[in-house]
């Protein structure tokens, strides 16, 4: 069973661990957030990432790319603007079939 991975500040955090979900990337700096999306997209074991929508500017334009291509794991995006459309696109991409229709 593939594993659920947050990454955001340790604000955002606290509640995704008092849910259970163990890995978990407290970052603060932009490095950090991008050694975090480059961590999470080489493992195997995980299938959905859950990362801060205000860290998306941080993140270069390639690994942006890889991202939004990235099938497994599924980048989630929370908080902002438009994030409930682009999350239907990514489970309409993932499974091939607009559940929305």
């Amino acid at each position: 069973m593939k594993k659920i991975a947050v990454i955001g500040d340790p604000d955002f955090n606290v509640g995704f661990r008092l849910v259970g979900i163990r890995d978990v990337y407290d970052v603060q700096s932009d490095e950090e957030v991008v050694k975090a999306v480059e961590d999470v997209m080489k493992r195997e074991d995980v299938g959905i990432v859950v990362i801060k929508n205000e860290f998306l500017d941080k993140i270069p334009i390639s690994l942006r790319r890889e991202m939004d291509e990235s099938v497994e794991p599924t980048f989630v995006i929370v908080g902002g603007e438009g994030s409930v459309e682009v999350l239907k696109e990514k489970i309409r991409r993932a499974i091939g079939v607009d559940l929305w229709k």
